[in-house]
C-alpha cells in the first residue's frame, strides 16, 4: 500500500512494544535513520524467545541451534552484522546437520556437504541409489543459489527492475526451485524403499513437520554447508545481549519489566502506549514486535481488524496447523561431559514409548548434547543436555489448576495468553517427563542418570508466561500453512501497518514467516516502509565497534576426550 502523502513534518519518536529480536532490529534501525526511540519490554531481559537462563552453575541456552546468516555469502549475514549480534564471536559449523536415530539403533547422519550426504545413504541403502542422487543433486543446486534469496529489501518495496532482477538470479534454478515447494516432504521420502530413510528424511529439521514441503530441508541443509548456519558463541542470549548493546550504543533506550496494556489511538492514530502500572508514554509512531494476537485484540481492542486480520486472528490462528507449536523442553545440568553423544540428534520413538511424554505431539524427541554447541556456558568438566518435542498446549493447559481457569474469559482474553497458576497435576506432569527422559538418556548413555545436578523443565505454558506467545507458539505463524500464506500476500499488498490505523506498524515474527533471521529482517524491513512513508532515505551500516566473527567447523562425533574440560573439538579455519 503506497501513502498518498507524505506527513507535513518528519515523524522523530517511536515506541516499540517488545524487546525480542524483532523489537531491538527495529530499535537499531530506526536509531540509524535518525528515530528517537524506546523499546518496552515485559520481561527483565532482552531476546524474547532467543533467550538462556541460569541454574546453580549451569546457563540453560533455549534457542539458537543453527543461526541462519552466521557466515559470510548471503544477505542474511549482513543484517546480523548491521545489528552487531556476531562480532567478536567465534561461529561453531557442526559437519552435520542432524542425526536420526531409530529405535533399533541404526541412525542416519544428515551432512550438509551433499557429497559426503549422497555417500553416507548410499552406504546405508544402496537400493534407493535414484531419489538418494536426486536429492544430493538438487541439494548441489540450492548450494549454489543461496547468495540469491532476498532478505535486505521487503517485497513490496521492490519496483519492477529489482523483481526482475531477483527473479532473473533465481532462472537457473527454477525446476529445482518448483519442485521442491510443490512436493511435500512426506511424499518425497515415501519415495525410499528403506524404512530408517522414509522416517528420517521427514526429521531433518529435528522436528515432524507435515506441512512442510521439501523446499525448506533444502534451505537450511544448503545454508549448513555454505557455513551460513551455525551457531554463535556466548549463545542466545549472548546474541541477543550483543543486538541490545548495539541498539544503546546508537542511542536507544530500553525499559524492562514495562508491560504495555494499551495502543493510545487518536482520530484514528496512534499516539502513545499505555503500560500495566498505569503511566502512558506518547511518540510520532508505535511499532508492535510482540505477539500478534495480543496485538490485534487485547492492545488494539480489535478495533482495525481488515477481513484478512479478522480471519485469522478470530478464526484461522485456532485451526490445527495455523501457528508453530509450543515446546516441552527440559535441561540436564551433569558433572561430567559425555563426548560420545552427538551434538544434534532426533530419537524415532514407538507410540508405546511416546506414552510417557505429557503432551508429544509426534512420537519423536530431539536431544542436544548442548555443551558441545555452548561449552562456555557450563563449568569446566561438565555437560548439558537439552531435549525437546513439539507438545499439544492443551494438554498442559488441562493440567492448570481448576476447571474454571480452563474455560473462563477474562476481559475478552482466553487462556491461550495468560498465565495462570499450575496446580498438582501439571507439576506431577512434569516430573513424569523428567523422569521418562532421564530414564530414557540413561538406556543410552549408561550412568548419565546417576550425573544429573541440575535440572529444569518448561512446556508451552512456560512460553505464554514468559513472552505472552499464543498458545505458546515458538515463531508465530507456521510457514506453508495458509495463515503464512495470507499473512505473505498482506504484507507484499499493504505492508506492516494496521488498516485504518496511522503512525502504527507492525514487525517481529508475527508480521513475517520464518525464525530469528526473519525477526531480524522485519525490523529493518519495517523501518524502511517507514522512511518511505516520511519521504527520507533509508540507511544501514555494519557494527565496525568489534572485529569481524571467526569461523570454525567441528567434525561431529570425532571428539577427543582426554581433556578435563568439555570435549576438545577437532577444528578447521575458514574464510
Amino acid at each position: 500500500m503506497v501513502r498518498d502523502t507524505v506527513p507535513e513534518r518528519r515523524r522523530q519518536t517511536m515506541i516499540v512494544i517488545g524487546g525480542g529480536l524483532g523489537g531491538l532490529s527495529t530499535g537499531c534501525y530506526a536509531q540509524m535513520n535518525g528515530y528517537r526511540s524506546q523499546i518496552f519490554e515485559m520481561h527483565e531481559i532482552p531476546g524474547g524467545c532467543c533467550t538462556a537462563w541460569d541454574k546453580g552453575d549451569f546457563t540453560f541456552d533455549w534457542c539458537v541451534s543453527w543461526l541462519l546468516g552466521s557466515g559470510p555469502g548471503d544477505e542474511m549475514h549482513q543484517i546480523w552484522l548491521e545489528l552487531g549480534a556476531l562480532q567478536g564471536k567465534q561461529m561453531r559449523n557442526f559437519d552435520v546437520f542432524n542425526v536420526v536415530r531409530a529405535r533399533d539403533g541404526r541412525a542416519v547422519y544428515f551432512y550438509s556437504d551433499p557429497d559426503r550426504l549422497e555417500a553416507h545413504l548410499l552406504g546405508l541403502s544402496p537400493a534407493d541409489a535414484k531419489p538418494i542422487r536426486e536429492f544430493c543433486g538438487a541439494l548441489r543446486k540450492f548450494k549454489a543459489c543461496m547468495a540469491a534469496y532476498p532478505f535486505l529489501k521487503p517485497v513490496g518495496l521492490m519496483g519492477r527492475f529489482e523483481r526482475l532482477r531477483m527473479l532473473a538470479a533465481f532462472l537457473p534454478y527454477a525446476n529445482v526451485i518448483r519442485k521442491s515447494m510443490t512436493t511435500l516432504m512426506t511424499d518425497y521420502s515415501a519415495k525410499f524403499s528403506d524404512p530408517l530413510l522414509r522416517d528420517a528424511f521427514n526429521h531433518i529439521l529435528y522436528e515432524y513437520h507435515p506441512a512442510f514441503p521439501v523446499l525448506p530441508f533444502y534451505f537450511q541443509l544448503a545454508s549448513h554447508a555454505n557455513g551460513t548456519a551455525g551457531v554463535p558463541e556466548g549463545g542466545s542470549l549472548g546474541l541477543s545481549r550483543s543486538v541490545e548493546q548495539r541498539y544503546l550504543r546508537l542511542g536507544g533506550k530500553v525499559t524492562y519489566n514495562a508491560k504495555v496494556e494499551e495502543v493510545l489511538v487518536e482520530n484514528n492514530r496512534a499516539v502513545g502506549v499505555r503500560l500495566s502500572d498505569g503511566r502512558t508514554f506518547r511518540a510520532d509512531i508505535v511499532v508492535s514486535a510482540c505477539d500478534g494476537h495480543t496485538t490485534m485484540m487485547k492492545l488494539l481492542g480489535g478495533r482495525y481488524l481488515n477481513d484478512t486480520y479478522e480471519r485469522l486472528y478470530t478464526r484461522t490462528i485456532d485451526e490445527p496447523g495455523m501457528i508453530y507449536p509450543g515446546y516441552v523442553s527440559l535441561f540436564l545440568g551433569l558433572d561430567r561431559p559425555f563426548p560420545e553423544g552427538d551434538p544434534c540428534t532426533t530419537y524415532l520413538l514407538g507410540e508405546d514409548e511416546a506414552t510417557a511424554f505429557v503432551g508429544m505431539a509426534n512420537p519423536n524427541m530431539n536431544v542436544q548434547f548442548r555443551s558441545i554447541h555452548y561449552p562456555e556456558l557450563s563449568p569446566r568438566g561438565t555437560g548439558v543436555v537439552f531435549v525437546s518435542y513439539f507438545s499439544d498446549t492443551g494438554v498442559w493447559r488441562d493440567l492448570s489448576e481448576g476447571p474454571e481457569q480452563r474455560s473462563r474469559v477474562h476481559g475478552g482474553e482466553e487462556l491461550h495468553t495468560l498465565a495462570v497458576s499450575r496446580g498438582r497435576a501439571y507439576y506431577a506432569a512434569k516430573r513424569e517427563v523428567t523422569r521418562a527422559v532421564t530414564e530414557f538418556l540413561d538406556r543410552k548413555f549408561p550412568g548419565l542418570a546417576k550425573s544429573v545436578v541440575a535440572r529444569d523443565i518448561g512446556t508451552p505454558l512456560t512460553q505464554v508466561r514468559y513472552t505472552a506467545n499464543y498458545d505458546g507458539s515458538i515463531a508465530g505463524w507456521l510457514p506453508f500453512a495458509e495463515s503464512a500464506e495470507t499473512v505473505e500476500k498482506e504484507m507484499n499488498k499493504n505492508g506492516p501497518v494496521v488498516p485504518g490505523l496511522e503512525n502504527f506498524y507492525l514487525s517481529g515474527v508475527w508480521a513475517t514467516i520464518g525464525g530469528l533471521i526473519r525477526a531480524a529482517a522485519a525490523g529493518r524491513h519495517v523501518l524502511q516502509f517507514i522512511c518511505r512513508d516520511d519521504g527520507v532515505e533509508f540507511t544501514a551500516d555494519v557494527d565496525l565497534t568489534q572485529p569481524p566473527p571467526t569461523q570454525i567447523v567441528i567434525p561431529v562425533g570425532r571428539y577427543l576426550s582426554a581433556s578435563p574440560t568439555a570435549p576438545t573439538l577437532t577444528v578447521t579455519e575458514h574464510e
